[in-house]
């Protein structure tokens, strides 16, 4: 598993720390289902994003390390405010706690049942 981000340009890394993941925004569509394209003053942040980088996990009491649920690669639900705005490399990215995730979207599942 994946648990830091390279950073090409510089040569660095980034490694989240404890509970803290690193997360990219799916960006929405640009269009509605009845073909409006939405301009960028209306659109709001996409509160969609895929993991790209886990911290190791929390400790508990007793001081065991609890990993994370979440995973490098998995695409997620957050809060409208979650989490911190960065910007590495380049790129804008959410630096939040696991606790800020929603949940996991199962989009093999979705594909099935619309099947």
């Amino acid at each position: 598993m994946k648990n830091c981000l390279s950073l090409k340009e510089n040569d660095m890394t980034f490694r989240p720390l404890h509970d803290r993941i690193v997360v990219r925004r799916i960006e929405a569509e640009e269009k509605t289902a009845g073909g409006i394209i939405i301009p960028d003053t209306a659109k709001e942040k996409p509160s969609e994003g895929e993991v790209i980088a886990v911290g190791p996990g929390a400790r508990d009491e007793t001081g065991q390390l609890q990993p994370l649920d979440v995973k490098v690669g998995d695409r997620i639900l957050f809060g409208k405010w979650s989490g911190t705005e960065i910007r590495l490399d380049g790129e804008d990215l959410l630096i939040m706690k696991e606790s800020d995730v929603m949940g996991v979207i199962e989009i093999e599942a979705a594909v099935k049942k619309a099947a």
